[in-house]
């Protein structure tokens, strides 16, 4: 058995990239690198790379959390599930989602059906450290965040577990993740 070809080689890379028709749609939890690993794996491919929350943002001209206080979560799952729908339309690219797009039974339903979904996994030590270091998640600051991320991992790794592909993402660069994505998709297609 041959080894795979140097995924640091713009030839292997090139090829993958040509064999890749539909977007290439990052689902997991908050931190674990979902949008910095998206722009590596873009980088890598030579396409595009979208982050479906700051085009959300963009969309209604207002913060997620805004969103959510005055629209509430039904509203704000309607409407990332159709900025999703146009990303996809418009990009054969990266997009990354949010950590509860595709816990939503139509998103998800949308992605696997029209991308190549990808679950990027992570231990919960390493998501505490990652998003001990942004204080801009809502969600992690009605409680111990170990707890919250814990229990988060729980109720969603049924939902996560659908994607095409899972990639456990490590405490190393995240150029190492893009490159497991890659041989992934690879021999997933």
């Amino acid at each position: 058995m041959s080894a795979a070809p140097p995924l640091n080689d713009p030839a292997p890379l090139a090829a993958i990239a040509a064999r890749i028709t539909r977007p290439v749609v990052l689902v997991g939890l908050m931190g674990v690198g979902k949008s910095t690993v998206g722009r590596k794996l873009a980088s890598l491919l030579q396409r595009d790379f979208v982050d479906a929350d700051e085009a959300i943002v963009e969309a209604a001209q207002r913060s997620i959390p805004e969103i959510f206080e005055t629209f509430g979560e039904a509203y704000f799952r309607d409407g990332e599930r159709r900025v999703i729908a146009r990303l996809m339309d418009e990009s054969h690219g990266v997009i990354a989602t949010g950590g509860g797009a595709f816990v939503d039974p139509a998103t998800r339903a949308l992605v696997l059906e029209r991308g190549i979904a990808v679950w990027i996994d992570c231990d919960i030590d390493t998501l505490v450290e990652r998003t001990a270091r942004r204080g801009n998640r809502p969600l992690l600051k009605s409680g111990d965040p170990r707890d919250i991320l814990t229990r988060l991992a729980q109720e969603r790794a049924p939902f996560y577990g659908q994607a095409h592909i899972r990639v456990v993402s490590e405490t190393g660069p995240h150029a190492d993740t893009a490159r497991a994505i890659i041989e992934a998709i690879d021999q997933w297609l």
